[in-house]
């Protein structure tokens, strides 16, 4: 398994730090886990082609984790592409179909692609935790952040094991899902001296990671004012693990 930060920052606009958005290589199969804007780019920068993603999990809707599909979804109906181009799946929460539906309508027809190329399905976390992909196995619990919104987990025949959280408040569901985790992504947005509902805060984020156990915390999406304060040293006052600042096309490998 193989992670690329494509975007470390929010939807604040930086000059370093791109739209929430990773992209995963486990074995052949390519995807993307949230798809902000710039994210093509960011995958050009990082020697991949978006002709090869072969699925692509969203969080939630909100548009600084899925403008990229706009670009994405017009790029791909490029004949050449079409021609050669293998069959994705786009995967999100429930609402996912009618917010892709309306992208689609707005835009008629330059994000449509024949239907033997694109899958859309909702995922909801209470009837359908786990899901077998073959290539690697997916859990996903839902998340406190608007709704809805959900966390996603990535294990590999070998068993290497990433958590995502997506954009979330503190809960028990992310501790869980990332119960034992080698890799766990959490966002953290915000200073200590300044939470707000539906995100974390450093020292929040590394509770989160304590509690579950997990081999490596790596923070992303940051604003403005979490970057202007010492976010390891907040973290440090309740995680002691092995600790990672993201920042754009940072690469990590798992075994």
């Amino acid at each position: 398994m193989h992670v690329t930060i494509l975007g470390s920052g929010t939807a604040y606009p930086l000059r370093d730090r791109s739209a929430p958005g990773l992209a995963v290589r486990i074995g052949t199969a390519l995807l993307l886990l949230d798809m902000g804007p710039g994210s093509l780019r960011q995958m050009v920068r990082a020697g991949l082609s978006h002709t090869c993603i072969d699925h692509v999990f969203l969080t939630h809707l909100h548009p600084d984790h899925t403008a990229g599909l706009i670009h994405f979804l017009f790029a791909t109906r490029d004949p050449e592409v079409l021609a050669r181009r293998s069959p994705l799946t786009v995967t999100g929460p429930p609402g996912l179909r009618l917010f892709l539906e309306r992208l689609q309508a707005a835009f008629d027809p330059w994000l449509n692609l024949p239907p033997r190329l694109l899958a859309v399905g909702e995922w909801d976390p209470a009837a359908e935790p786990w899901r077998d992909y073959g290539a690697f196995r997916a859990g996903t619990r839902p998340m406190r952040h608007g709704r809805p919104s959900q966390a996603y987990r990535l294990e590999s025949p070998r068993g290497a094991s990433l958590v995502y959280s997506g954009d979330t408040e503190a809960n028990p569901d992310i501790e869980e899902l990332a119960r034992g985790a080698d890799v766990l992504i959490l966002e953290c947005s915000l200073p200590d001296n300044a939470p707000r509902p539906g995100h974390l805060t450093p020292s929040e984020a590394g509770r989160i990671a304590a509690r579950a156990g997990v081999g490596r915390l790596v923070l992303v999406h940051f604003y403005p004012a979490c970057l202007r304060t010492d976010i390891t040293a907040q973290c440090r006052r309740t995680y002691s693990g092995e600790l990672t600042l993201g920042s754009d096309l940072l690469e990590i490998r798992l075994a």
